[in-house]
């Protein structure tokens, strides 16, 4: 309540705030270039935010890495209507929720990431922000998820040299280099390249987080109307898996020998990996025909290997009591092994065109054909053993030969293809009034195995108003509709049939002045062919695909320059999500979340210096079934030196160190939320 309060009165005193565009400094510039002008994400066109009927948001590189981010869902921590890491600190993949619902990745506009467990996760460092849509974009972005998206913008190449090199030490021996640098080889050649070397444990025993990451780039200007950029990636990572499935008694219900640790490892060290190298391509064609006229072609190819070899107890036979002895020590354990292929290609290619059919009426038509292949192929096999998990005797647990469990075989072979066609009319009328109309047509194929191909076909509309009414307020008004294929199977065997939904949104836009945004909105969505837990099988992760669900919400997300050039972000999100008939809340998934940055310059000589920032994060209590994980608020802070061109800064994410369950499912397992981290990083700019 207290933090919902704090809230309260910053989004008021937004109203308030004069402009100070004239002497914005780097923080006011996050705010501005991060709010008021991200309206271009969800059309494709370079559209402000006050003209476009649906809430975007923005996050530059500055903000999240003052915030503390160190993954993809890091970054997502201070954002209305999103859940980062709602499983806790996860090694494997970048995972959150958007309005309830689970967000698909996207990287320059195309989708970044396939199935599950069959890939490795994008680096922060390689992009200069992250967008996040909330609500459908299926019309615009084709494979999109109902609640919404993320999308990370690459760096690219610039005309004008510089770059950085840091070094950074933290937390659980954290060791890294990174460097980026850019700036032009020939007239009209541009480069830059971004490396990250890492060397690093994590929150839970014996699970590293080592990575090499090289990104290099070049931008050709072939003329003033056309540039072709080609972007290449190689990454490789060595780690683990940090989510180690721990039972709920031991963890949130109680166990007569204790609490388990949170830095507990069920598994074998040096067996256990997550352990990936991943392949990248991407070629970005603009050229110009006109102020009136102009294409943009992608196109993107991604080869992916991944091992993934863990273990986990087996706390789902019988979640309320897993384990064998009157004791409550002895618990069954699992072995899995995995070797996933995952190969993907895509491609968008849109025409732009702008033109009026009256004195006050413009409009904006892009017209778009979009394309995308993918293959997932996994082979698995698993074991079973016995650990007393208060005193685990790592020595005695089976390396299975360093390889695969005995039995191994293919699991998955799923192929899909999907072909879109869309088109999009932005009409401007009287420079007040903003009309977004549009429509596409999507075809996806789909096999497992080399089985009879399956086909599914879909078209989805979205319609949207938005005009200020008086000056910097501006209500909206949108429908719009997903369809999202899904790779893989369900539990009976057969692939997966795409979800489908719609929703519909009212809300208001107020701009106060230059930097300043605030958003209040609210939706009803509706969806059909959700992946559940299949409780009718032994496997805890098989899943079925339930009838329909209903998320309906309200959010607020306000963004300043308060006098004191004093950067102010405030959120605040309230979300019912529902399979409908059950009347209970999806699991996992707090119906209340709020979040509260501020950050600040001060100069202290002509030479130096200091930034400071701090932020409270707070997460509402969740359910499943009848276990309810308590809410819980962590606090971050930032602090940063600057003198000539070097830097030195220390993050500290959850600085009071809160010890907290992240979620905790019925199904038999808890996981851990986020311990205290802290790392310095020292920067040389030039």
């Amino acid at each position: 309540m207290k933090l919902l309060k704090a809230l309260l009165l910053s989004v008021t005193a937004l109203a308030g705030a004069p402009a100070f565009a004239q002497t914005a400094d780097q923080d006011s510039e996050i705010v501005v270039s991060g709010q008021i002008r991200s309206g271009g994400a969800t059309t494709k066109t370079d559209t402000p935010a006050v003209e476009v009927p649906q809430p975007v948001t923005i996050i530059p590189a500055a903000l999240y890495e003052a915030q503390g981010a160190l993954s993809i869902s890091d970054t997502l921590n201070y954002v209305a209507g999103v859940q980062s890491n709602p499983y806790g600190p996860d090694s494997r993949v970048d995972s959150a929720t958007i309005r309830g619902l689970d967000a698909l990745q996207f990287r320059d506009g195309m989708r970044d990431i396939f199935s599950y467990y069959a890939s490795i996760r994008a680096d922060p460092y390689n992009f200069d922000s992250v967008q996040v849509l909330r609500g459908p974009s299926s019309m615009l972005f084709g494979q999109g998820s109902l609640g919404g998206l993320v999308n990370m913008n690459s760096k690219l190449p610039s005309s004008v040299a510089g770059g950085e090199v840091a070094v950074r030490y933290g937390s659980f021996e954290r060791k890294e280099v990174m460097a980026d640098l850019t700036g032009p080889i020939t007239d009209g050649l541009a480069a830059r390249i971004v490396a990250r070397v890492r060397d690093s444990g994590t929150q839970t025993d014996y699970v590293p987080d080592d990575r090499v990451m090289i990104s290099p780039s070049l931008t050709w200007s072939l003329s003033a109307d056309t540039s072709l950029t080609l972007l290449g990636l190689y990454q490789e990572d060595d780690g683990g898996s940090t989510s180690q499935f721990l039972p709920l008694v031991g963890t949130i219900l109680p166990n007569p020998n204790g609490k388990l640790a949170s830095d507990t490892f069920i598994g074998k060290p040096g067996w256990d990996r997550y352990d990936g190298r991943l392949l990248q391509g991407t070629a970005l064609l603009t050229h110009r025909f006109s102020d009136a006229a102009k294409i943009s072609v992608k196109a993107r190819y991604i080869d992916s290997d991944l091992t993934y070899f863990t273990h986990y107890p087996n706390s789902y036979s019988n979640p309320s009591n897993p384990y064998l002895d009157a004791e409550q020590r002895t618990i069954g354990l699992y072995s899995s092994g995995s070797v996933a292929q995952m190969e993907i290609f895509s491609t968008d290619n849109t025409v732009q065109l702008s033109f009026d059919t009256g004195a006050s009426i413009e409009h904006v038509l892009l017209a778009g054909v979009d394309y995308s292949w993918n293959r997932v192929r996994k082979t698995e096999a698993y074991g079973y053993e016995v650990i007393d998990i208060y005193n685990i005797d790592y020595s005695a647990i089976s390396d299975h030969g360093g390889g695969l469990p005995a039995g191994a075989a293919p699991t998955t072979d799923v192929e899909q293809t999907q072909l879109g066609v869309y088109v999009q009319d932005q009409i401007r009328l009287w420079d007040r009034v903003s009309v977004v109309l549009g429509a596409r047509r999507d075809r996806v194929t789909s096999n497992s195995f080399g089985a009879d191909r399956v086909a599914q076909t879909a078209t989805t509309f979205r319609a949207g108003v938005i005009g200020e009414i008086v000056s910097g307020v501006s209500p909206f008004f949108s429908y719009t509709e997903s369809f999202e294929p899904i790779a893989g199977s369900a539990s009976n065997g057969k692939p997966y049939v795409p979800k489908q939904g719609n929703q519909y949104e009212a809300g208001i836009k107020y701009q106060p002045n230059a930097a300043s945004m605030i958003t209040l909105t609210g939706y009803r969505i509706k969806e059909t062919n959700r992946p559940i837990s299949d409780n009718s099988t032994v496997d805890p992760f098989d899943q079925i695909q339930a009838g329909s669900l209903t998320s309906k919400g309200v959010e607020v997300e306000a963004r300043t320059v308060l006098p004191g050039q004093l950067q102010v972000i405030a959120n605040y999100s309230y979300n019912e999500a529902e399979i409908d008939g059950s009347n209970e809340q999806l699991e996992n998934v707090p119906k209340h979340n709020a979040s509260l940055w501020a950050a600040r310059r001060f100069t202290l000589t002509d030479a130096v210096s200091l930034r400071v920032g701090a932020g409270v994060r707070y997460s509402g209590e969740n359910q499943s079934g009848t276990i309810v994980t308590p809410d819980y608020t962590l606090v971050d802070g930032f602090a940063e030196v600057r003198w000539g061109r070097w830097s030195f800064a220390v993050n500290a994410t959850n600085l009071l160190g809160k010890e907290y369950y992240a979620s905790c499912l019925a199904r038999g397992d808890c996981f851990m939320g986020a311990e205290r981290n802290v790392f310095g990083t020292l920067r040389y700019r030039f």
